[in-house]
C-alpha cells in the first residue's frame, strides 16, 4: 500500500482519491471547504485541517498531488509545499498548468530538495470508474516510486486491442499512463491534448449543425431534407470512423433532448486551446484546425448556434462543464 496527500477535492480531486483508495492506497486529503473533505473522509480518507496537516500525516518520503485550478490557488500550493516538504518528498500538480511554470517551479523546488512532477490528467468526472489517462512529466526516479499510484489511477489495457509492433516498448503506457520526458513534458503533451479536443469537439458540432438545418428554408423545397440528429448521431456510433468517446457524450444528450435546450451555445475554454495556439505561434507550426477551434469558442460566447449547443453539450459530459445561459 502507498499514501498520497490529494489537496483540492472538486470533479477530479476526489474521485482521484476515491479511486486510489478502492485499490487500497491511504489517501490524506484537505480542501478549502469542510463540506468536501467530510465527503471524501466518508470514504476511507484521513481528513487535514490545512497544508501543514496533510504533510505531517505522512510517511517520508512524501507525495502531494495538488488538483487545483491553474493560476493563483495552484501557484499558492505549490509555493506553500514548498516549505512544508522535506528533501526527497514530491509536489505533483496535476491540474491544467502552462507547462512553462512547470519549468519554473521544479527548479525553485529543486533547490530545496524536493521533486516535482507536472501530470496531465484526462478523464473528466467520469475518472473514478474508468480511469485517467496520465501524462507525466519530471524526473524518473519519482516517477518509478510513484509507480503504484499512478497504475491505480490509470484505466488499464480493457477492451481496446493492443497496436501491433509494440514490442519492447514501456508496457506502462498500454495501462494508460506515461512518463513524457523532463520538467512541464507532462503538461505540453497533456495542453497539445486538449487543444486536440477542441478540434474534435468543433467538427462533430459543425457536422452536427449542418444535418440539423438540411431542411431550412433557404433551401429550394425539392432539396429540403428532414434530418433525426438524435439517430445519426447514434448511427455513426456504430462502426463508423468518427466513433469516439465525444460522440458518445454527444448522442447522449441528443437522445434526452434533441434540440439541447439545456445548454446556452456559450462555449468557455479553461486555457489550454490558447497555449496551444500559442506554442504553434512560437514554433511556427501550422495549426489551422486547432486555431479556429479555439475562435469559434469565442464566437459561440456571442452567436449561440446549434454547434455551440453541441459543443456545451460534449463539455458537460466528461467535464461537469454547464456553461450558464446569458
Amino acid at each position: 500500500m502507498a499514501e498520497i496527500g490529494i489537496v483540492g477535492l472538486g470533479r477530479m480531486g476526489a474521485n482521484i482519491a476515491r479511486r486510489l483508495m478502492r485499490a487500497g492506497h491511504r489517501c490524506v486529503v484537505w480542501d478549502k471547504d469542510p463540506a468536501a473533505i467530510a465527503a471524501v473522509v466518508a470514504d476511507g480518507a484521513t481528513g487535514a485541517a490545512d497544508l501543514a496537516g496533510v504533510v505531517s500525516d505522512l510517511a517520508a518520503p512524501r507525495a502531494v498531488w495538488v488538483m487545483l485550478p491553474h493560476g493563483p490557488p495552484t501557484e499558492k500550493a505549490i509555493a506553500t509545499l514548498g516549505d512544508l516538504l522535506s528533501p526527497g518528498d514530491v509536489a505533483i500538480d496535476g491540474g491544467n498548468t502552462q507547462w512553462k511554470d512547470d519549468v519554473r517551479r521544479a527548479k525553485a523546488l529543486k533547490a530545496k530538495g524536493v521533486h516535482y512532477l507536472d501530470i496531465g490528467t484526462s478523464g473528466g468526472v467520469w475518472g473514478l470508474e474508468r480511469g485517467y489517462c496520465l501524462m507525466i512529466g519530471g524526473e524518473a526516479a519519482p516517477v518509478a516510486r510513484l509507480a503504484p499510484i499512478f497504475a491505480a489511477l490509470a484505466p488499464g489495457r480493457g477492451s481496446i486491442p493492443a497496436t501491433p509492433r509494440r514490442e519492447g516498448r514501456a508496457p506502462n503506457v498500454e495501462e494508460g499512463w506515461l512518463h513524457c520526458g523532463g520538467h512541464g513534458a507532462g503538461h505540453l503533451v497533456k495542453m497539445v491534448h486538449n487543444g486536440i479536443e477542441y478540434g474534435m469537439m468543433q467538427a462533430l458540432a459543425e457536422g452536427l449543425d449542418l444535418l440539423r438545418h438540411a431542411d431550412s428554408l433557404q433551401l429550394p423545397e425539392e432539396h429540403r431534407i428532414s434530418v433525426d440528429v438524435a439517430d445519426v448521431a447514434e448511427v455513426w456510433r456504430r462502426g463508423s470512423v468518427v466513433t469516439s468517446w465525444l460522440l458518445d457524450l454527444t448522442a447522449a444528450a441528443l437522445a434526452k433532448d434533441p434540440d439541447l435546450e439545456k445548454y446556452s451555445g456559450r462555449v468557455g475554454d479553461s486555457g489550454e486551446g490558447r497555449w496551444t495556439v500559442q506554442q504553434a505561434i512560437e514554433t511556427a507550426v501550422s495549426a489551422p484546425v486547432l486555431t479556429a477551434a479555439l475562435f469559434s469558442r469565442f464566437a459561440s460566447r456571442d452567436e449561440g448556434h446549434f454547434s455551440g449547443k453541441a459543443l456545451s453539450a460534449m463539455r458537460a459530459g466528461f467535464g461537469g462543464h454547464l456553461e450558464p445561459k446569458a
